[in-house]
């Protein structure tokens, strides 16, 4: 298995653990990405990487409702994009995109595992769910984070970086930077 299908696989297993967590009455409550509930943030991840990042190189991944069942919508699309994942052929296709030429599994690897760690924070927030991120992903995702630079900002990325102190614990600061609040 390839490391970003080794990767996808245990963000997905954590994703997981936060979206089954969600009680039946709070998939509407605000989320942290305004005007967004956290039934709206999983359909964001849903559409954008599991719906629209394979389409991009002719591959279907077909979407639940996330309206009627929102962990059947999120473990049919997971379980469709691992297997995708799985199989080089199909992980290695390549597309001309927006900063030139890539295979779905290095989009996955850079947009995809991206969100699942950082909505996955969304949900939980929004819902009373567990917060607490894995170290090590929380340190590759800062690093991506801060190398994306002023992109960060671009309209619909991310708000506003959220001042924390320099001695904060990575995530904060990684949050932070993505215009999330970490304090409660």
């Amino acid at each position: 298995m390839s490391e970003i299908a080794q990767r996808h696989q245990k963000l997905a297993a954590e994703f997981d653990r936060r979206v089954v967590a969600v009680p039946d009455t709070a998939w509407d409550n605000a989320s942290p990405c305004a005007g967004w509930t956290a039934r709206d943030v999983l359909r964001h991840v849903l559409e954008t990487s599991y719906r629209d990042m394979p389409a991009q190189v002719g591959l279907t991944v077909t979407i639940g409702s996330v309206d009627d069942d929102p962990v059947g919508a999120w473990r049919g699309a997971r379980d469709q994009l691992q297997e995708i994942l799985a199989d080089p052929a199909r992980a290695g296709l390549e597309y001309d995109g927006m900063f030139g030429r890539t295979s779905l599994a290095q989009t996955i690897g850079g947009f995809c595992l991206f969100d699942l760690l950082i909505h996955g924070w969304d949900i939980a927030r929004a819902t009373g769910g567990d917060e607490t991120l894995p170290a090590d992903e929380v340190h590759s995702t800062y690093q991506q984070a801060v190398g994306m630079g002023d992109m960060l900002r671009t309209d619909g990325v991310c708000g506003p970086a959220v001042p924390v102190p320099s001695d904060a614990p990575e995530q904060d600061r990684l949050l932070g930077l993505l215009g999330r609040d970490p304090r409660r």
